[in-house]
């Protein structure tokens, strides 16, 4: 049986909270898991079905109003997500229109490099205020959670890149403003 990302997705969400119909492991993805992994409900229905006939995940009870279902995770599933979890992530191609126009550049003036990078910067500093709260929320809410250390590691890596990102955009505008014409002395 060949997964895809997605199934291996809702199954780490049924892992940690079971009894979830597909509008509710949508919901969980959006508030854990959606600054580096994004599922649709596109890709969460079939596989939901897929998931169910393989034995992976099962009904629980009949459908609710409105008929929506609620699954939970089965041994198989357990099993199937921790032999998941120990191969060798793959890399996936990293896009970015930013870093492509920022290559790019010289085929425009400095200053629309610029404008990117202070653009960049701003968006960046909303992030990172964004992930420092969810930080102090999550060590205050969750810190007692088993699976916490492992959040934490998530999380502490989104601060750390963007304060990485934050140094380099400093010194890049550095640059790109020493590319700038300056005004002639009187």
């Amino acid at each position: 049986m060949s997964l895809n990302q997605t199934a291996y997705a809702i199954l780490g969400v049924l892992s940690f909270h079971p009894r979830q119909t597909g509008y509710h492991i949508r919901k969980t993805v959006e508030s854990s898991v959606r600054y580096f992994w994004s599922e649709s409900y596109g890709q969460i229905y079939p596989t939901l079905k897929r998931l169910a006939g393989d034995g992976l995940i099962e009904p629980c009870g009949p459908a609710g109003k409105k008929g929506a279902q609620e699954y939970s995770i089965t041994q198989a599933g357990r099993a199937a997500l921790e032999a998941w979890l120990a191969l060798p992530y793959r890399e996936d191609p990293q896009r970015n229109e930013f870093l492509l126009k920022i290559f790019f550049g010289i085929q425009a003036a400095p200053e629309v490099a610029i404008n990117h990078l202070m653009n960049f910067q701003q968006r960046t500093r909303q992030l990172f205020g964004t992930f420092t709260e969810l930080e102090k929320l999550a060590i205050q809410h969750n810190s007692q959670e088993p699976g916490f250390p492992y959040w934490h590691l998530t999380l502490d890596f989104g601060l750390t890149q963007l304060r990485a990102s934050l140094e380099w955009s400093e010194r890049a505008l550095e640059r790109l403003n020493q590319l700038q014409p300056q005004p002639a002395s009187k």
